[in-house]
């Protein structure tokens, strides 16, 4: 599971016709903060470099094609199948099949066998060079090459960061009902290189990023009680963070990664509990004899929202680290749970069931401008993307398994991730290095 470093040279003064970054005015842009927006029409040729640069265009043709934000054009419509990313390209037969943007580029193989990925991105109608750039990498890496290329041409064009070179962790569940297996796995965004990081042999339950490093905590169940655990992926390594007095279960990272936070349930009571990494110390920050649970950091680890049946059913609040200054954010009717702070910390999502529908919604950390955005039979468990446009949740259907969810903000573009087989309680890992 060890990550390979991708080597990032970028030209933003060009490749070849010299044109710097600041003489270059971008006529494309995306509003990805307006519901009714149009993809963009784009044109994807294959890198030239066969077959590691058809490959590589194709993984950026998914990648841009999945956002819902592009629409990668047909290539059986190109007036030419590779466009020579050394040569600028004849705009004006582009523009015949009504490509606003063209993406092209070249692998070229370097000594001690590393590739050299270079690419461009054109603005067709203003006939110039938005993006130049080049990585280095080892060939094995080369989908991670794909989905930085994917990363620079989403922000370039819409002015927001990319979450392409990104992983999911989920607990993967298998077997029937009764005798359910629950194992963690991980995958890349897009569903390719899955593979399963516990062995099946105890039931896994929220694995949850830490938001500056490759590292998870999740809670593991076993006949003899539960436990909380920190796995590191590069290097598998795992550690208890000990025993409690209780069931302990719902473990989050705070954001600077110093501390997990989680809930323990002891005589039928749950309280929020924090501990210190470094130190092993456990801190008690809610008393009230409710069940106080779910808790996430804002991303200044300044606040924790969580959800507490302290007013008769679960609904939401918000707290000062220390515990102090509760308060109630969730006033609309039904049952909210599972809120996560978005990492630009502009939105709190959450669970919401009312009546026999669950929804996935978000709110501003003041409880304001609540709005839903998926009805389902069982919609549960959010996960922000890193760049805080998307969502990932499990869904259920009558009488099937959970599988994984995506949703942008807007609640416009909802559909199934790329993972065929029952899986929950989704984590979106931040940036890979």
């Amino acid at each position: 599971m060890r990550l390979r470093r991708l080597v990032l040279a970028a030209f933003f003064a060009a490749l070849i016709f010299g044109a710097g970054e600041s003489s270059v005015r971008a006529e494309i842009v995306i509003n990805v903060d307006q519901g009714a927006t149009q993809p963009l029409p784009i044109a994807i040729p294959a890198f030239a470099g066969a077959p590691v640069g058809e490959q590589i265009s194709q993984v950026v043709t998914s990648d841009l094609g999945g956002s819902g934000l592009f629409h990668p054009l047909e290539p059986s419509t190109f007036p030419h199948r590779e466009a020579d990313v050394n040569v600028q390209p004849q705009f004006d037969s582009w523009k015949a099949i009504s490509a606003q943007a063209i993406l092209t580029g070249q692998v070229v193989g370097e000594s001690e066998g590393r590739l050299r990925v270079d690419f461009r991105l054109w603005d067709t109608y203003a006939a110039e060079q938005l993006l130049g750039l080049q990585f280095t990498s080892t060939p094995e890496n080369w989908r991670r090459v794909a989905h930085k290329i994917s990363d620079a041409v989403y922000q370039k064009l819409t002015g927001a960061k990319g979450y392409f070179d990104t992983r999911i962790v989920f607990v993967a569940e298998s077997g029937p009902r009764a005798k359910r297996v629950r194992r963690l796995e991980i995958m890349d965004q897009d569903g390719a290189n899955p593979s399963y990081l516990t062995d099946g042999s105890y039931q896994v339950f929220t694995p949850r990023f830490s938001s500056n490093s490759q590292e998870i905590t999740y809670m593991a169940l076993r006949p003899t009680g539960s436990s909380i655990y920190l796995l590191n992926i590069e290097t598998t390594r795992q550690e208890s963070l000990g025993q409690f007095p209780g069931m302990v279960f719902a473990p989050r990272f705070s954001h600077d990664g110093r501390k997990v936070i989680f809930s323990v349930e002891k005589g039928g009571n749950t309280d929020i509990f924090v501990m210190n990494l470094a130190t092993r110390a456990m801190r008690r920050l809610t008393t009230d004899p409710s069940i106080d649970t779910s808790p996430s950091y804002s991303p200044d680890d300044a606040q924790i929202a969580f959800n507490s049946d302290r007013g008769g059913s679960p609904q939401l609040y918000v707290m000062n680290a220390d515990g102090s200054g509760a308060h109630r954010i969730s006033f609309g009717a039904g049952r909210y749970t599972t809120p996560v702070w978005s990492p630009d910390g502009k939105l709190i999502a959450f669970t919401k069931q009312d009546g026999s529908e669950f929804h996935i919604g978000v709110m501003k950390p003041d409880g304001s401008d609540e709005r839903l955005l998926t009805t389902s039979y069982l919609d549960e468990g959010p996960s922000w993307a890193p760049n805080s446009r998307l969502i990932m949740f499990f869904r259920q259907t009558s009488g099937a398994g959970a599988r994984l969810w995506t949703v942008d903000i807007s609640g416009r573009m909802a559909h199934a991730a790329p993972y065929p087989l029952a899986a929950s309680d989704p984590a979106w890992s931040p940036p890979l290095n």
